[in-house]
């Protein structure tokens, strides 16, 4: 049935400004961007909110999500995590490669589609994992229908890690589309976990994992991949960033050779071990707080190009051991916006920074047709936040299938209102409003 909404007298945030205003949604697609309080659509609308005292934002772009389907659906699924996702605002999420099997063919990626068609609850796109064995094919992907390649150059697990020389060079010459990385040295890593082992043990204590996944091991993969990168011209992308040595190696405002920082590194530091031990273990390790305040900064000198979360659940029972034996990754989907709304709060950046990073740089860099900007024409992916509304994270309120997070007990300031995905209002008031709605396949325009 045809719908017209107008969310009026909000503060507007797009494309570097802030405004009070409208905007009209007709049916899926934004119609009007309106400056002034109560300004008036050019045709009457069926719905009217007022959205005074709140932001209305594009719905945000994850360009960097493990929803686990299929294959490892213990631990999440399409359905519980586009739930989480739309509770935080986050209306389109890129899913990776790494899951059982793994999407290393078009096969595989129509499989993941179809399976996101019946459960996922927002947009959905895919990366296509990178592999000895597809290395050479990669230019003959269609790119309009994926995100990009995956790449794991060491420091995973089966056909998804590739290590050899030959193979890099080869995925690094063939694609047309963007590389992102995991960038990690993977006989670093083992030199060191040997070592940490022979002091502290089988399993040492988490607190090792920043010093068995040490930022030299960092720093020299992110090397090698951007050495790839200026030889052969491909456009890449590195995944959570980490260590202030590696933002050393990027330009400012980079049009081939760009970064993703992610959440976790965001707002924990190693100190946070002892406090949260494993529920804080990911890979790359959260490391100093040096660090962190490097990839603060780096969010608004042009350094880093986006923020996802690397949203990656297991369950509780995944996460018992130590620096060896517990997994790492950590849900954060729901809960993304409202951190880096925080870090507005605290001065780290702008509430136009974070658009830029969040919706429309993740937009612009996967090609992302029509969505990450409010604009007429644009698909109507909307959230609507209201500052100075504080609310605790409980259980109770966790939406991933896991039901934890490494953020229970914490206050936000801000909180999510209303998530509109297509122009359909999926979560409102605390709530999911349709459990038959489902998002729609991105495409790109690589």
């Amino acid at each position: 049935m045809h719908n017209r909404i107008h969310i009026k007298n909000a503060t507007i945030v797009n494309e570097g400004r802030r405004f009070v205003g409208s905007v009209v949604l007709d049916d899926d697609r934004i119609e009007e961007v309106l400056e002034g309080r109560d300004a008036l659509p050019t045709l009457p609308a069926d719905e009217v909110i007022d959205a005074e005292g709140c932001f209305v934002l594009p719905g945000v772009i994850d360009d960097h999500v493990h929803f686990r389907d299929p294959g490892l659906t213990q631990k999440a699924d399409f359905d519980s995590e586009s739930r989480a996702a739309a509770a935080g605002g986050v209306t389109t999420v890129l899913d990776m490669p790494n899951t059982l099997p793994p999407a290393v063919t078009l096969e595989r990626i129509e499989e993941k589609r179809a399976i996101a068609a019946q459960r996922c609850h927002v947009n959905y796109g895919f990366f296509l994992g990178a592999s000895k064995e597809n290395a050479a094919t990669l230019s003959k992907i269609n790119p309009r229908i994926v995100a990009g390649i995956k790449l794991y150059m060491g420091s995973s697990t089966g056909s998804l890690q590739v290590e050899e020389d030959d193979a890099l060079l080869t995925i690094f010459e063939q694609s047309r589309l963007p590389i992102m990385v995991h960038c990690e040295d993977t006989p670093t890593i083992m030199a060191n976990l040997r070592a940490c082992k022979a002091q502290h043990g089988d399993d040492p204590d988490v607190c090792f994992h920043p010093i068995i996944r040490s930022e030299e091991a960092c720093y020299k993969s992110t090397s090698q991949a951007i050495r790839l990168a200026k030889r052969t011209g491909a456009r890449l992308h590195v995944a959570h960033l980490t260590t202030a040595r590696e933002l050393e190696l990027f330009e400012p405002n980079d049009g081939q050779i760009t970064a993703e920082a992610c959440l976790p590194h965001l707002v924990f530091t190693d100190a946070d071990y002892k406090r949260l031990g494993t529920r804080i273990k990911c890979n790359p390790a959260i490391k100093t707080e040096a660090d962190r305040a490097a990839l603060r900064a780096a969010l608004t000198d042009g350094r880093i190009c986006c923020v996802g979360t690397d949203h990656a659940p297991h369950t509780i029972t995944d996460k018992m051991g130590g620096a060896a034996k517990a997994a790492s990754g950590m849900p954060f989907v729901q809960f993304s916006l409202v951190a880096m709304l925080e870090l507005v709060d605290e001065g780290v950046l702008t509430i136009e920074r974070l658009v830029e990073l969040m919706c429309h740089q993740p937009a612009k860099l996967f090609a992302i047709e029509n969505r990450g900007f409010l604009r007429p024409g644009h698909m109507a992916d909307i959230v609507i936040v209201r500052p100075d509304s504080p609310w605790t994270v409980t259980p109770n309120r966790i939406l991933s299938k896991c039901n934890w997070s490494p953020v229970e007990g914490k206050t936000y300031r801000w909180r999510v209102e209303s998530t509109f995905v297509n122009g359909f209002l999926i979560y409102n008031n605390g709530q999911i409003t349709n459990d038959n709605f489902r998002g729609r396949s991105i495409t790109y325009l690589h």
